[in-house]
């Protein structure tokens, strides 16, 4: 099969930001074959591998590197057990529809994840996470393309190393791997509730749910995250720009001794995570522009392009607010968000 390459494609269509830019090569990755003919005619490259691009930044005008697009379709059941099953998604099904597709099954488990954007391929490489869930929680397989050599590996949750909004994916194996599909392993019934994170139990109350279902769950997040987030194809965003801090018991209680007001939330490890939106807006950033970026008005966690913003323009705005939170909190504020320059997309 030969392959569909394009040149000199425009890419704002493939991401949220909506950053002007363009690929000297762009491959639509539509089938297994088509993974196969790419390391036939690119000798196992390297590549810059896109899935929804929700979580990536374009702070170049022109990508040179071959832009593969992971766009494998396709949903289906594996496994049924008395109280599981194992669903495997192709990395190319938007997520949120995937999700939704579980929840019309009944099956349980990633409810806390609706309309996160993006695509299944991406929700490992960042281990994507709300409401006191992330995918590590469910996964149960990622089937992964070696693009140096055309071997296909399926990789345990243990072998992704997930960490906090990072993996196996995202570093190590990102330049090397493309994901074909994902694996969950969810509940049939029986379903173990997550309603303490966030306003979902409170967004329930108030609807006066008292005997939630997981698509009672998912409705609450879906109105939480409409009414605090902006929706991308209005005001374009890759959603939380930048990782929530995680500080050792030590660190934390000397940040509170100078800032007593700061909240936090235990982990299990004993370390403590403080809210980055926090120490933006106590930075006066909320709402703040530069150029055509901007932090959004409701959420000093999300920048925005305004119309017409570059790359440059949002990395410069970001570089501000961490300057700033740096001076004043001595914490620096890590990237959540991944710029096409450093690191691989998703």
């Amino acid at each position: 099969m030969s392959l569909d390459v394009k040149t000199h494609y425009p890419l704002q269509p493939h991401n949220t930001f909506a950053i002007e830019c363009y690929a000297d090569t762009f491959i639509e990755i539509a089938s297994p074959e088509d993974l196969g003919g790419v390391v036939q005619r690119y000798n196992g490259g390297p590549f810059l591998v896109l899935g929804g691009g929700s979580n990536l930044l374009f702070d170049q005008s022109q990508i040179h590197t071959p832009v593969l697009w992971a766009n494998l379709k396709g949903i289906e059941l594996l496994e049924t057990r008395d109280n599981e099953v194992i669903v495997r998604a192709m990395a190319g099904e938007n997520w949120h529809e995937f999700v939704q597709w579980c929840l019309q099954r009944d099956y349980g488990g990633l409810e806390n994840l609706s309309l996160i954007p993006g695509s299944v391929g991406a929700a490992p490489v960042q281990n994507i996470g709300a409401y006191g869930v992330e995918v590590k929680d469910t996964l149960y397989q990622v089937e992964a393309f070696n693009l140096s050599d055309g071997t296909i590996r399926h990789f345990s949750a243990e072998e992704c190393q997930f960490a906090y909004r990072d993996s196996f994916f995202k570093h190590a194996g990102g330049s090397q791997w493309i994901i074909v599909s994902v694996s969950f392993r969810l509940s049939r019934h029986d379903h173990q509730l997550k309603l303490d994170y966030g306003a979902i139990r409170t967004t329930l109350e108030a609807a006066q749910i008292i005997s939630p279902t997981i698509r009672d769950v998912s409705e609450a997040v879906v109105a939480i995250r409409r009414e605090r987030l902006p929706d991308p194809r209005q005001t374009p965003n890759a959603g939380s720009f930048f990782k929530n801090p995680i500080t050792d018991r030590q660190a934390y209680e000397q940040l509170i001794r100078r800032n007593p007001e700061m909240p936090c939330f235990e982990l299990a490890d004993g370390q403590v995570k403080i809210p980055a939106g926090w120490l933006i807006e106590q930075c006066g950033w909320k709402g703040g522009q530069l150029g055509n970026a901007a932090v959004h008005e409701q959420h000093a966690l999300v920048l925005v392009n305004l119309g017409g913003a570059t790359g440059d323009e949002i990395m410069a705005l970001a570089g501000e607010i961490q300057n700033d939170v740096k001076l004043r909190f001595g914490v620096m504020l890590e990237l959540e968000v991944n710029p096409s320059s450093r690191a691989t997309p998703s």
